[in-house]
């Protein structure tokens, strides 16, 4: 039987996942697919790595043998084929304790993975939703015959795209669009034999692009070790999923604050360090545990602000890079590079210890969280020599097509930039990508701003303008409602009603 295409899997995948929609949000179709997809996919091949055992060792099979075989512990009952065989009443009730199990018996590699989805709830997925999903699950086979790694690869990431799409500005805290992590990987260019760590990992993107890009420049994905850290249980187990579903052996996604409760340690250094360090944090985190960061060896530059965590993730990332070989790349709202008080403070100290590399504008509403540009800050421990003691300012934010919801920049937008990174030129010669390296002691002259639009001409003005308009538009209405309210008390003190408040 010849195998199942990508497109045709992406089609039948997305056809299953739509079989949810209705009574239930599509924000949330990832929270029932992902765990139904990954456990058909065990199943089918459990059961295929058991034949395989048989046709070679036949009546002489044994439990110890066929062990051998299997990736995964799959307990007895607990086969897709055995639990929904029949679809009467309690089909939710069963499968949550069928997942269960099988987290149990691979509690090492598996522990969580199925996420806390409430399976028997009918007020969150009613048994007919449910019922729908599994007969259209029953139509795709998930072995190793009917798919291979790759399609199956490359329809896991299709979903993730279409469920971002689906649930618009929430799709943030998981996905991050695939032309911004091709040229973050692209520019820190990963390479066989590294460790390469995310912070902030999502459902795992970043990491699975590392594989990709080193697999494309001929190296062996197989010799990169991926690390992360996320903080949403849901998210941590999409992202583990990801990478299994990529046959990436060498990974270790752990599940946890990382700003408050870092997972990846080390009893040198504090913090374990990687050669590479890339993420897409949340925007201006409000909470994220400024009280402890004093005390915090993190905190080498200064505390951020208690409702800003944008340089807490900055900073953390540069300790979590190795002396010599490390990088950092991390994207970044406008706001970091001109935003005052402590955040000033902290620029000046990385930009004076010669860490920051590169500022590189990105067009505006790439992301499905933000409408606001964003920027790419490229960080070393060393620097080549020609960008010792500058900082190469490159803006790529025209390079983009306008779209319904969401910008997009194409693969030739992303190369630009990306050459414009690497030689330090417009590759184009057109002023299609603004580029200038700019000497440290010309940024002290500006008060170590690093606004692009002070560096080079850019239409990266209009969005760093955009950026400062919408602050001063929120402090300007803040400061409103609050003049608004004491005049309200004021004339309530003195008997004067005013209507309608």
């Amino acid at each position: 039987m010849p195998k199942i295409t990508t497109q045709d899997l992406e089609s039948r995948l997305w056809g299953a996942a739509n079989a949810l929609r209705g009574p239930v949000d599509p924000a949330d179709f990832k929270t029932y697919v992902f765990p139904l997809l990954f456990w058909k996919w065990i199943s089918d091949t459990w059961v295929h790595e058991q034949d395989e055992a048989y046709e070679e060792f036949g009546d002489d099979l044994t439990d110890e043998i066929e062990a051998d075989y299997h990736r995964f512990v799959v307990p007895e009952r607990t086969l897709w084929s055995e639990v929904t065989k029949t679809t009467q009443v309690g089909l939710g009730g069963r499968i949550g304790k069928a997942l269960a199990q099988i987290e149990s018996a691979n509690v090492d590699v598996l522990a969580n993975i199925f996420g806390d989805a409430a399976w028997g709830n009918d007020e969150r997925l009613p048994e007919s939703a449910l019922i729908a999903l599994v007969d259209e699950f029953n139509k795709i086979p998930l072995d190793p015959e009917s798919v291979s790694h790759d399609a199956l690869g490359h329809a896991y990431e299709y979903l993730l795209k279409q469920f971002a799409e689906a649930s618009g500005k929430k799709a943030g805290e998981f996905f991050t669009p695939p032309v911004v992590v091709h040229l973050l990987v692209g520019i820190l260019a990963p390479q066989p034999g590294e460790s390469v760590y995310d912070p902030a990992c999502g459902s795992g993107g970043m990491l699975v692009e590392t594989i990709n890009a080193v697999n494309a420049s001929g190296g062996d994905g197989r010799e990169v070790r991926l690390y992360g850290q996320e903080v949403n249980l849901t998210t941590s187990a999409i992202a583990r999923m990801n990478l299994a579903f990529h046959k990436v052996a060498a990974s270790e996604i752990k599940r946890g604050d990382t700003l408050r409760a870092p997972q990846f340690r080390d009893d040198t250094t504090g913090i374990r360090q990687f050669d590479v360090v890339l993420a897409n944090p949340p925007f201006s985190l409000s909470n994220w545990g400024a009280d402890t960061w004093a005390a915090d060896p993190r905190s080498f530059c200064g505390v951020p602000p208690a409702k800003n965590g944008d340089y807490a993730w900055i900073q953390h990332m540069i300790c979590s890079m190795r002396d010599k070989t490390g990088r950092v790349g991390v994207v970044m709202p406008h706001g970091v590079l001109f935003r005052g008080g402590a955040e000033a403070k902290i620029r000046e100290c990385l930009i004076r210890e010669d860490r920051l590399e590169a500022v590189i504008g990105l067009p505006p509403n790439l992301f499905y969280s933000t409408s606001i540009p964003a920027c790419l800050l490229i960080f070393k421990n060393t620097k080549d020599a020609a960008r010792k003691d500058h900082v190469l300012f490159v803006d790529g934010s025209a390079r983009f097509v306008k779209g319904k919801n969401q910008n997009v920049m194409s693969e030739d937008d992303m190369n630009a930039v990306l050459a414009a990174y690497q030689t330090g030129e417009d590759p184009d010669g057109d002023d299609g990508v603004n580029v200038r390296l700019v000497p440290v002691s010309e940024i002290e002259e500006n008060g170590y701003d690093l606004n692009i639009g002070r560096y080079v001409r850019a239409a990266a003005e209009e969005g760093a303008d955009l950026d400062t308009a919408l602050k001063a538009y929120a402090d300007a209405r803040a400061a409103r409602i609050e003049a608004e309210q004491r005049m309200f008390e004021r004339l309530a003190a003195a008997g004067i009603e005013v209507p309608g408040v």
